[in-house]
């Protein structure tokens, strides 16, 4: 009796201290339906595949989906916070959903790990943004990428055609810009809504402007009507895509059509293309064979990649943030953003992540490769 009553005051105490046993809680919210859907599902089927402890801490992982839909995505990180008590949100998959969840993750004063591609998810940095990170490489990396290789290759000009919507605004930017300072002209900036299924006009006024190559900037299945368009029409040019379209989804619906597509990619898609000496590519190899061993041959797609080097940057901050306080109090929630904040060196499927209070991506030019298609499969044809 003795025993159990100085058992249940050791308990008590520890509750007292705010040292109680809590599971660390993972909230995430991804487009598993609507038009992004096909990036959400891989990184669903993602998350089922990261550790259950961390740190010797047990992990439960709350999954919502927000149907590619801005609102839905709001309200889910609310109720992962609210209700769900999250230490940490992951997603959403899309741009525009992303940045209307940084006023809520702000409010609530939880780190969020987003696996859209849009730098200005996280930069500029102010009060808000600094509890976001993000694992997918930034637009101006990749727009780089793209117009180093046309200048290496004869381009002239070029057509833009986008999402009308934050992801098409942000690489039309960066991608101008790039273009501008290898003098390369811009002959023509088209835009359209994920869910279009016609884009004529647009195109005909892309082949009208008659330019060396064309981007694409749309990311998931959405964007391979633009290049559909484009060669039934019978431009002849070379079309350019963006990350957003890595995987086999975007094969199977662009067909014919995408063949001898050019678009930068985080290694992890031509993973066992790479050199041996390329150092990413031990760690992107370890996430496709874990992936295809649950999925099947064949199955991986660079936005699951996004999800499993989230999972990868949290395993090495969760330890560091348990030595100041326990999961489910605030304290652990800041002392997360601030280990997050200090991971170094850590490699993922599609990178080097080495993060700094300026720099919440962490990502060097290791984290990128071009890539062509070719026979209906990706090609690796440089870094």
């Amino acid at each position: 009796m003795k025993f159990k009553i100085k058992a249940l005051a050791a308990v008590a105490l520890v509750c007292a201290a705010g040292l109680s046993w809590a599971d660390l809680t993972v909230g995430v919210t991804l487009s598993t339906t609507g038009p992004a859907a096909s990036l959400g599902i891989p990184q669903k089927n993602t998350i089922a595949l990261m550790p259950k402890t961390i740190g010797g801490q047990k992990v439960n992982y709350v999954v919502l989906d927000d149907a590619s839909d801005t609102t839905t995505a709001v309200n889910n990180t609310r109720k992962l916070i609210t209700e769900s008590k999250a230490d940490v949100i992951i997603g959403s998959s899309v741009t525009p959903n992303s940045l209307a969840m940084i006023d809520v993750v702000a409010e609530g004063k939880t780190p969020m790990i987003t696996l859209a591609a849009s730098a200005r998810i996280i930069s500029p940095m102010d009060d808000k943004k600094k509890w976001v990170f993000k694992t997918p490489q930034n637009d101006d990396m990749m727009a780089q990428a793209i117009v180093d290789y046309m200048a290496a290759h004869g381009v002239k000009s070029v057509a833009f055609i986008g999402f009308s919507d934050a992801y098409g605004e942000g690489w039309h930017d960066v991608f101008s810009k790039a273009a501008a300072a290898k003098n390369i002209k811009l002959l023509a900036n088209e835009r359209y809504s994920r869910t279009d299924t016609s884009v004529t006009g647009q195109a005909l006024k892309i082949i009208s402007s008659n330019p060396d190559a064309v981007l694409v900037a749309g990311s998931g299945t959405p964007a391979a009507l633009p290049q559909k368009t484009l060669v039934e029409r019978g431009y002849k040019g070379k079309i350019y895509q963006t990350h957003g379209v890595a995987n086999n989804d975007f094969l199977r619906v662009g067909g014919k059509d995408v063949e001898g597509t050019i678009l930068p990619s985080g290694p992890m898609l031509v993973a066992d293309q790479l050199p041996d000496a390329n150092p990413v590519k031990k760690s992107a190899l370890a996430y496709v064979t874990a992936y295809e061993a649950a999925n099947g041959k064949g199955s991986t797609a660079t936005f699951g990649g996004h999800a499993w080097d989230a999972g990868l940057v949290l395993q090495a901050a969760v330890p560091e943030a348990l030595k100041k306080a326990q999961p489910g109090t605030p304290e652990f929630r800041a002392a997360l953003r601030d280990a997050l904040e200090g991971v170094k060196e850590v490699a993922g499927a599609h990178g080097v992540f080495s993060m700094t209070p300026t720099d919440h991506l962490g990502l060097d030019n290791r984290a990128r490769v071009m890539v062509t298609i070719q026979n209906g499969a990706w090609k690796y044809i440089s870094n």
